[in-house]
């Protein structure tokens, strides 16, 4: 299998060109901080854990009934999907397996999560807000003052227990084939988090159709089976990969009378986005009207399915450019990276079906339970054109080209643009990086042939956190306390679903039951039917917001002014959730492409700094240039 090797001098223009010519990805995206978590007034005792425990039991047993055999779980987890990228949610890209499982079980249209990977993956995986979970960033972009505390590291901790652990030590088989990216070193890979079988990509990304890195951060696609090294196969695909392993996992024990946990967390649709042709083909000319008919189509047919409400309002983000402003060679392109991006949604979405016949066919499907999410909304940070020269370089330099009539096929670098991320996550504001509901809301499906519910909605806000104590309810594994295997652990503080998906309540957490969050200085608070937020510039304005966004997902109406006892109410209970937390300030200047830089630097290329400055030297001219050319043409 061939791998990108980079030279040095390629790898310092790359750099430079990316510090100079990403300014919107490096704003936008703000690859950072994603201090997320759960909080309640007080922390939760293993009294208060096994009292939860005892008051969902009578739902557990209207769930799976107590005669039952312990179900199957299959988590699949979705990378940067937008809110209404699916049919279920309002998409019109063809997703016939998730509509199948929607109409099997409960969509839950009020979930949350960080707004960036490694973080939620997280909480996911262990119920544990990713703060105390260790990873309150991607390692990447984590700047050196910050690691000096032992939680600042952006990798898993030693002192969570994952989900897979537990449902391991209670005699369930477990399985993981895709995206780990919670640390590589030999104690921090999956096989030694609870996972008896692994297919593992390590980094935050790679290409889907080769053994390559997709940014020169990685110097080779660090791809692991069962913890070590791995070389993948000619007729690779990520998604009919990741599915391909996963059958092979079950299918080694299926018949031994032992349940499985199998955890499938896709690339789709992380960049670069790629996809089979057959995919692509079927959504020509689907988006010519372009992003502003898109986000509107949807949000019209997210009111219709009942995702949100009738009055859902939408502001326009300042990304979004005018589409009739476009020339038509550049609206074609355009709508053929659109087209790429749907093709890899409806890709992912087959081979989940591939897995579903499979289960059919072995007759475990009817003892299998679903959960559908993704790790954080869409990705706004591809460039607005990357057809100009100074994006055009970038990839070139890494191997890849940007051909309309070859995108999104191998060796192709395709990404959607802001404009149309901002249509990926209507009606919502904002996406990816940012504390803004287009960021933070995805979609949530838990389904299954023993659920009660079907074809269901369910507006109950839910959090990240909510996953590992769903799971360890539905396998009827007890949570952990303090303590666990002889040594202390960080207890979890997520919340079981089963009440809801058994339908005996409306919520499962109280209106003085908080959730606090923080990203490079944007920040939120949930609490009850309200959210207080503040996104920091060049995108947000750096002033506190409070919305219900339960009436107004669009975030168009700031409550802070009419409502100010409860606005300064919430003020006051984010504070408490820093100093419960430990979130640290960002260090002074701090932006994440910088610091995504001096990373790269320090760890590759620490004795050629001087080489990386004059680069910058001679190229800024050319940016300076480039920069007036867009004021002119704008």
């Amino acid at each position: 299998m061939a791998r990108a090797r980079l030279g040095l001098s390629t790898m310092l223009v790359y750099l430079a060109v990316a510090a100079l010519f990403v300014p919107f990805a490096a704003a936008q995206s703000s690859l950072s901080i994603d201090a997320v978590t759960d909080f309640r007034t007080d922390n939760a005792t293993d009294t208060d854990t096994n009292a939860a425990v005892t008051a969902a039991l009578p739902a557990v047993e209207s769930v799976h009934g107590a005669d039952k055999p312990r179900p199957n779980i299959v988590f699949i987890l979705a990378d940067d999907l937008g809110f209404t990228d699916i049919a279920p949610y309002g998409s019109e890209v063809n997703t016939p397996s998730l509509s199948a499982l929607a109409a099997s079980g409960v969509r839950f249209t009020n979930y949350h999560t960080a707004a960036n990977c490694a973080p939620a993956r997280a909480m996911l995986l262990t119920g544990v807000n990713n703060h105390l979970a260790g990873v309150p960033n991607i390692p990447e972009m984590l700047p050196p003052e910050q690691r000096l505390q032992a939680n600042y590291q952006g990798v898993l901790g030693d002192d969570v227990v994952t989900v897979a652990t537990l449902l391991e030590d209670a005699g369930y088989h477990t399985y993981m084939a895709g995206k780990w990216h919670l640390g590589m070193e030999p104690d921090k890979r999956p096989s030694r988090r609870g996972f008896g079988r692994t297919v593992a990509m390590m980094d935050s990304g790679a290409d889907n159709w080769e053994q390559r890195p997709y940014l020169p951060l990685y110097e080779q696609a660090n791809w692991f089976a069962d913890g070590e090294r791995m070389t993948l196969p000619e007729d690779f695909y990520s998604s009919q990969f990741l599915i391909d392993k996963t059958i092979e996992f079950i299918g080694e024990n299926h018949g031994d009378g032992q349940p499985f946990f199998a955890y499938v967390p896709f690339m789709a649709v992380h960049m670069p986005v790629q996809a089979p042709q057959e995919y692509t083909d079927r959504y020509a000319g689907v988006y010519d009207a372009g992003w502003h008919a898109l986000r509107e189509q949807r949000l019209q047919r997210a009111v219709a399915l009942g995702i949100v409400p009738p009055a859902t309002a939408m502001t326009e983000m300042a990304t979004t450019r005018d589409w009739d402003a476009l020339d038509a060679q550049r609206q074609r392109y355009e709508a053929k990276r659109m087209a790429v991006y749907a093709g890899m949604i409806e890709a992912m979405d087959f081979h989940i079906g591939r897995l579903v016949d499979y289960l059919k066919l072995t007759g475990q499907y009817e003892n299998t339970i679903f959960i559908f999410t993704s790790d954080n909304g869409s990705e706004a940070s591809g460039p607005d054109n990357p057809q100009a020269w100074p994006t055009r370089l970038a990839p070139a330099l890494l191997g890849y080209h940007l051909d309309y009539e070859r995108l999104g096929l191998e060796g192709s670098y395709n990404t959607i643009s802001p404009s149309f991320a901002s249509a990926s996550a209507s009606p919502l504001s904002f996406f990816k990086f940012y504390a803004g509901e287009g960021g933070m809301r995805v979609p949530l499906i838990i389904a299954g042939d023993r659920l009660p519910r079907r074809n269901a909605l369910d507006t109950a806000f839910t959090w990240a956190t909510d996953i590992t104590p769903t799971i360890l309810s539905l396998a009827g594994v007890t949570q952990p306390g303090s303590r666990y295997a002889g040594r202390p652990v960080q207890p979890i503080t997520g919340y079981d679903l089963v009440p809801l998906l058994a339908g005996d309540v409306e919520r499962v957490r109280s209106d003085d039951d908080a959730v606090g969050y923080e990203l490079t200085g944007h920040a939120v608070l949930f609490q009850g039917d309200y959210k207080l937020v503040v996104n920091q510039p060049p995108l947000g304005d750096g002033e506190w917001k409070l919305f219900n966004i339960v009436t107004d997902p669009g975030e168009t109406v700031d409550l802070a002014a009419a409502q100010p006892e409860r606005f300064q109410r919430m003020l006051l209970r984010y504070e408490l959730f820093q100093q419960e937390n430990s979130v640290l300030p960002m260090p002074q200047g701090y932006t994440q492409m910088r610091q995504l830089l001096l990373n790269t630097l320090h760890t590759r290329y620490r004795n050629d700094l001087l080489v990386l400055l004059l680069s910058l030297l001679v190229l800024s001219p050319f940016y300076v240039a480039y920069r007036m050319r867009r004021k002119v043409a704008a």
